[in-house]
């Protein structure tokens, strides 16, 4: 049996379900549904006894340490955070207490129940952190990308309780010796994407004949990934990860954010077009720059590639048509998502016009 932490967000909630569609190891998924944490994205596994989902902080010890001399897991996987930077930019307390605090206490519940296991059983656990590549700062246009040697230097609130969260993994196990494994990956994409991220947000907008908000000239650049991708890089990282290592996980996918948007403008042209014939890129806006915008971020995965023999599947082409398909098929779960917290959020950040 596995813990999974945040297993109602994007990624944890994609990682649950590609666990379960590949493996009957039974998953723990203690979520706090947040916002962003959503129930319905796992509305497969009702009934499916290898899976038992928890509501509840990881912040909260007795909980925590509750679940782990319950089910005895062999591994923990640790999703939780709070991760959009534009929320951070507004209001940080949140992140503090999720990413850091949150990150401290869930260490020391694992540390203190790690400790009491059977030495072969000692071995054998893992703790596995699940990161982000914005903990490295801002790379120059022509800069090498991001390896695993590369320096901290988080820009945003985000990042930076992102990054104490990482050093606090790496000090408790260079100083208790809990058997972690932290992997740092670039922007994911993909289905059950709640939409205030970039590429959600486009799709969402672009059907409903809002205006798709670009910020400043548009010219940031990511490195984008799968999240179906990032699911098979972490359980490749738990199966075979060396203890005390990290990870890089990237798509090899540089581009910027307009070019995103003018993607899945064309995409959409082709799959669902708009009635008066106009092309969705008319609908590109370009907004204020937020505060301290990250210019380039790019990951180096070439050690996650020779030492565990992983690498992406999806080019970008092939899983943006998969995300934007996945969003057409699924206007249900869309409509659900954007509760009035989130329309009144989408106003204060973008304006009137986007939440409308």
């Amino acid at each position: 049996m596995i813990l999974v932490t945040g297993g109602a967000g994007f990624i944890g909630a994609n990682f649950v379900l590609d666990w379960l569609a590949l493996h009957d190891e039974p998953v723990i998924n203690l979520d706090k549904l947040t916002y962003a944490g959503n129930l319905e994205t796992l509305d497969s596994l009702r009934g499916d006894a290898r899976h038992r989902f928890v509501q509840g902080d990881i912040g909260d010890t007795a909980l925590v340490a509750g679940l782990l001399t319950e089910h005895l897991p062999r591994a923990v996987v640790h999703f939780a955070a709070e991760s959009h930077v534009d929320r951070s930019i507004h209001g940080a307390e949140d992140f503090i207490q999720t990413n850091v605090v949150g990150t401290f206490r869930l260490l020391e519940a694992v540390r203190t129940h790690w400790s009491r296991l059977p030495d072969t059983d000692k071995a054998a656990f893992r703790f596995l952190h699940v990161s982000t590549d914005e903990v490295y700062g801002s790379l120059a246009p022509d800069a090498p990308a991001f390896t695993e040697k590369h320096a901290y230097e988080p820009n945003s609130p985000y990042s930076a309780s992102k990054a104490a969260s990482d050093h606090l993994v790496r000090a408790w196990h260079h100083t208790h010796g809990l058997p972690v494994v932290t992997t740092n990956c670039s922007n994911n994409y993909g289905p059950y994407h709640f939409p205030e991220k970039l590429i959600p947000l486009m799709i969402v907008n672009a059907l409903a004949g809002k205006p798709l908000p670009v910020y400043g000239d548009g010219m940031q650049v990511r490195d984008w990934l799968y999240v179906k991708d990032h699911c098979s890089a972490i359980r490749r990282v738990l199966e075979a990860g060396a203890v005390g290592e990290t990870y890089n996980v990237g798509g090899w996918n540089e581009k910027p954010n307009v070019e995103i948007v003018r993607t899945i403008c064309a995409l959409l042209d082709e799959l669902r077009p708009r009635a008066d014939g106009a092309s969705y890129a008319t609908q590109i806006t370009h907004v204020k720059d937020r505060p301290g915008h990250d210019r380039r971020y790019a990951i180096d995965a070439r050690k996650l590639e020779a030492d565990l023999g992983w690498k992406p599947v999806e080019t970008f082409e092939t899983g943006i048509r998969k995300t934007v398909l996945w969003y057409l098929d699924h206007p249900e779960w869309v409509a659900h998502v954007q509760s009035g917290e989130y329309r009144q959020w989408v106003k204060a950040q973008y304006g009137a016009a986007a939440a409308a």
